[in-house]
C-alpha cells in the first residue's frame, strides 16, 4: 500500500514529466491552462528508441505521438523492391497520428523513430473529444495539418529539383533544429531517407565535411557551421520554417512573417 509520501512523490513525479512534454514540443507549448487540462490527464510519457515503429501502412492509428525535445520520428512511402523514401520528418514542432484525419482511420505511410527519446502519447479518442470541447486544439491541429501538407508539398519540388547536396544540407538544418549539432545518423539510414545510394551520400558528407560545414563520426553527424550550411541548402528549408510561424508561431494561432 503506498503511503501518503509515495502518494505525494508518485503525483510530483508525473506533473513533472507533464510539464516536460508541455514544455518540449511546440505544439504543446502553446496550450492553455485550460487546454492543457483536457488532454494531460489522458496522456503519459514514453521513452522511444532507434528504429521504434510509431504507424506502420494499413493499420489502424489508436493514438497520437507528440516528440519531445530531440525525439525525431521519419515519415517514409514504401514501394517495391524494398525501396522506400522520406516524405516528411516530425520533431518537437509537431505530432505523429490522427492529426489530419479525424477519429481513427488508417495510416498510410511508415513512421520510424529515427532520433530516440521521449513522446507524449494520447489516445486517439481522447484527443478527439479534447478538439470537440476546445476550438483552439481543434483549429491549432487543423493548423499543423497545413503545415505537415506544406512539408509534403515542398519535398515533392524539393526532391524534384533540388540538388542531392542542396537536399542533404536542408534536412540536416531542419535535424539540428530538432535534435541539437550531434545528429545520431549513419551514412545508410541518411541515403535511405534521401532515396539514394549509400555512396552518393558518403560523396556528399565528404565535401560538405572539406567545408567545415559537418564534421562525422561512427554513426554521428555534427554541424559545425550552421550559417555556411544554409547558404549550402536550397529555398526549401526557410520556406518551411516561414510556413510554421505564419501558421503557428509561438501562439498557436500564426502571425505575420
Amino acid at each position: 500500500m503506498l503511503g501518503v509520501k509515495d502518494v505525494a512523490e508518485t503525483a510530483t513525479d508525473e506533473s513533472n514529466q507533464a510539464d516536460e512534454a508541455f514544455a518540449g514540443n511546440r505544439l504543446l507549448a502553446t496550450f492553455s491552462r485550460e487546454a492543457r487540462a483536457l488532454i494531460e490527464p489522458q496522456g503519459v510519457l514514453e521513452q522511444t528508441q532507434v528504429g521504434d515503429i510509431v504507424l506502420t501502412r494499413g493499420e489502424q492509428v489508436e493514438s497520437s505521438v507528440f516528440p519531445i525535445g530531440s525525439t525525431m520520428v521519419s515519415m517514409t512511402v514504401e514501394l517495391n523492391g524494398g525501396r522506400s523514401v522520406e516524405v516528411a520528418s516530425i520533431g518537437r514542432e509537431g505530432a505523429v497520428g490522427g492529426i489530419i484525419s479525424c477519429g481513427q482511420a488508417p495510416a498510410y505511410s511508415r513512421a520510424i523513430v529515427l532520433v530516440g527519446g521521449p513522446v507524449f502519447r494520447v489516445s486517439m479518442g481522447a484527443l478527439e473529444d479534447a478538439k470537440k470541447r476546445s476550438g483552439f486544439i481543434s483549429n491549432i491541429f487543423c493548423r499543423f495539418s497545413d503545415y505537415l501538407l506544406a512539408q509534403v508539398m515542398q519535398s515533392v519540388a524539393c526532391n524534384a529539383f533540388h540538388s542531392i547536396p542542396e537536399r542533404a544540407a536542408r534536412w540536416l538544418l531542419h535535424a539540428q533544429d530538432r535534435a541539437g549539432d550531434r545528429i545520431e545518423l549513419t551514412q545508410e539510414a541518411f541515403a535511405g531517407l534521401l532515396g539514394v545510394q549509400r555512396t552518393t551520400v558518403n560523396a556528399v558528407i565528404r565535401s560538405l565535411q572539406s567545408e567545415g560545414l559537418v564534421s562525422t563520426g561512427r554513426g554521428v553527424v555534427r554541424v559545425t557551421d550552421r550559417a555556411g550550411l544554409k547558404r549550402r541548402a536550397c529555398e526549401c528549408y526557410q520556406r518551411l520554417e516561414d510556413h510554421f510561424g505564419a501558421v503557428i508561431g509561438t501562439s498557436g494561432t500564426g502571425g505575420p512573417r
